[in-house]
C-alpha cells in the first residue's frame, strides 16, 4: 500500500482552497508545472482522477471530494504529533506580532493548538501595521512577525503568498461612476500601493472615498458600499465579497507575506514559525 505523503496533500488543498492550480502555485510557492506533476503523482497513488476539466479552470472528481476530508485530518495528525513531541519540555516566552489579516483568519486556530501542546510557554500577541512589527522585530520587542514582504530579508524563515482581489459589499455599491471609488488604508500600506499601481497601469481613474488607519474602518466603508477596496480572501466576509468582472477592474499580482524570526530566538519561537510556515497557507476561514 501506498503512503499519501503530506506534501502533496498541502498542495491538493491548496487547489480546494484556492480554486485553481494556478492559485496552488502561488500558495504553496511552486511552479505551476510542479504543481500539476503532483496532482498527477497524487492521482497515481490514489489510483484515480482527482481532478475533471470544469470549463476553462478545473473542478474535483468524486473521488477528490472524498479525498478532501482525508486530507485535513491526516494533515491536522501530523501537526499534532509534531507539536507534541516538540512541545512537552519547551518553556519560556514568545512574542509574536501579526497584522489583522492573520489575526483574524488562520493564526488563532494555529496559536491554539501551539499553546495546547507547549503549555509552559507563555504567548504574547501583537497585532499592528507591517511597518511597526517590523520595526518591534528588529529591535528585539518581537520574536516572530507576519507582515507584508517589501523586499526579501535576512531574518525571513517562510513566504506566504495569496491573492489579492478586489473587494466590495455584498450589496453593491451604492453608485457606479467612471471613477472606481477605493477604500485604503493610510500610508504607507502595500495593498494601498498596489491598488493605485494596477489602477494608473490601466488608465482607470479612481478617487479615494474613504481612508482608514484600520482594518475595521476599511470594513466599515467597503460594507457601506460607498467604496471597494484590495486584500486577500481573509478580508471577504461578514458582508463583504469578491467584486463583480463588469466592474472591468484590472489583474494584480499575489500578496506576500514574510515570516520573520529575530536572530537567537529560542526553541520555542522556531517551533512556532515552522508551524506557522507550514499551516497559514491553507488555514483559510
Amino acid at each position: 500500500m501506498q503512503t499519501l505523503d503530506p506534501d502533496l496533500l498541502k498542495t491538493f488543498l491548496a487547489f480546494v482552497d484556492g480554486g485553481s492550480l494556478a492559485q496552488a502555485a502561488s500558495i504553496v510557492g511552486r511552479s505551476p508545472s510542479a504543481v500539476t506533476a503532483q496532482m498527477q503523482r497524487l492521482e497515481d497513488i490514489v489510483g484515480e482522477p482527482l481532478l475533471v476539466s470544469q470549463g476553462r479552470g478545473r473542478g474535483l472528481t468524486l473521488a477528490g471530494e472524498d479525498l478532501v476530508g482525508h486530507a485535513r485530518r491526516i494533515l491536522a495528525a501530523h501537526r499534532e504529533a509534531w507539536l507534541a513531541l516538540n512541545g512537552a519540555r519547551a518553556d519560556g516566552r514568545i512574542a509574536i506580532g501579526t497584522t489583522q489579516d492573520f489575526a483574524d483568519s488562520g493564526l488563532p486556530d494555529l496559536l491554539r493548538a501551539f499553546a495546547m501542546s507547549h503549555a509552559r510557554v507563555r504567548i504574547e500577541l501583537r497585532v499592528g501595521r507591517s511597518a511597526e512589527l517590523a520595526q518591534a522585530l528588529q529591535s528585539g520587542t518581537l520574536d516572530l512577525a507576519i507582515a507584508m514582504r517589501q523586499a526579501s530579508a535576512p531574518d525571513e524563515v517562510g513566504v506566504l503568498r495569496e491573492p489579492m482581489i478586489w473587494l466590495c459589499s455584498q450589496k453593491g455599491l451604492v453608485s457606479r461612476q467612471d471613477e472606481v471609488p477605493l477604500a485604503l488604508l493610510d500610508p504607507h500600506c502595500g495593498f494601498r500601493d498596489a491598488a493605485i499601481a494596477a489602477l494608473d497601469a490601466a488608465g482607470r481613474r479612481y478617487r479615494i472615498a474613504a481612508g482608514s488607519a484600520s482594518l475595521a474602518g476599511l470594513r466599515t466603508a467597503v460594507n457601506a458600499g460607498i467604496a471597494l477596496t484590495l486584500r486577500t480572501a481573509r478580508f471577504a466576509h461578514s458582508g463583504i465579497v469578491e467584486a463583480p468582472r463588469d466592474l472591468g477592474l484590472p489583474s494584480v499580482p499575489a500578496a506576500e507575506f514574510a515570516i520573520r524570526r529575530r536572530e537567537g530566538a529560542d526553541r520555542p519561537a522556531q517551533d512556532l514559525a515552522a508551524l506557522i510556515s507550514g499551516s497559514l497557507p491553507l488555514a483559510l476561514a
